[in-house]
């Protein structure tokens, strides 16, 4: 990889990863427009540390907060409202890890095509747009277990490419009732266990790997990812209550027709 390949990697995925447009959507175009090679496993963890490294940094006194009130009051009858949530994101979590653990190498074999990119960068899109017309008043402290549920399955859904992991969790919550801001924040913070989750996989499929690791394309790609990531977060939460979702289902829109017009068929 080239340095002008690692700039545009890296910043796709730190983008991408939080914002509800799907990555696998972006991380595509290089490819196809450019004709670049595929960038490797290495490259994957490194910038998968990178988004890791931000959405951590950006929220970690709610890490600090509730991994206090699940340890004290977690595995009491009456959990704190930190325990709670805590347990809630553990809970939406594991239809997402099933689902990875099962299904991953058969979606990469029968679903890692453009066309279904682009079906599902639109399909999304149109009911991310619907759910943002139904969003309520309800806050990340008054969600239900039901609700959790419901938000986790769907969360299973973005292992489909196209989908976008940010995107399909905040459309549940938004239908659920809940305000677009604490959707997006418990949004976020389900990304946590997700994004180690598939990090921890790809490090050990790196461990069997014998290829030569380029530890300067690493360390680029992981900070670059860092940084935009953690800017993504920032401005996303700062502006989301004010912009709605509208741009980001006009933009999935269009990428959707640029992707079927010049890639498939």
């Amino acid at each position: 990889m080239d340095l002008l390949e690692i700039i545009v990697l890296a910043l796709l995925q730190g983008l991408t990863e939080f914002l509800p447009i799907s990555s696998s959507a972006h991380l595509i175009l290089p490819s196809k427009l450019l004709g670049w090679s595929d960038q490797g496993l290495a490259f994957d963890v490194a910038v998968h540390v990178g988004t890791l490294a931000a959405v951590m940094l950006y929220f970690r006194r709610d890490i600090v907060r509730l991994t206090q009130g699940w340890l004290t009051t977690g595995f009491t009858r009456n959990p704190s409202a930190d325990g709670r949530l805590a347990w809630y994101v553990v809970i939406a979590s594991v239809p997402a890890c099933l689902a990875g653990w099962l299904l991953n190498h058969w979606i990469e074999d029968n679903l890692r095509s453009v066309e279904v990119i682009a079906w599902t960068t639109i399909g999304f899109g149109i009911l991310l747009g619907f759910a943002d017309r139904r969003h309520g008043t309800i806050g990340i402290t008054q969600i239900t277990l039901l609700m959790v549920l419901v938000i986790g399955v769907a969360q299973a859904l973005a292992l489909v490419p196209g989908t976008s992991r940010s995107g399909i969790t905040i459309t549940a919550a938004l239908l659920l009732g809940m305000q677009r801001s604490d959707a997006a924040h418990f949004s976020f913070l389900l990304s946590i266990p997700l994004i180690l989750a598939a990090g921890g996989l790809k490090t050990l499929e790196l461990s069997d790997s014998l290829l030569p690791v380029d530890w300067q394309a690493l360390l680029i790609g992981a900070a670059l990812s860092a940084v935009s990531a953690w800017l993504c977060i920032y401005y996303f939460l700062a502006f989301i209550n004010r912009i709605g979702m509208l741009p980001f289902v006009l933009y999935r829109l269009i990428l959707g027709a640029v992707l079927f017009l010049f890639f498939v068929g």
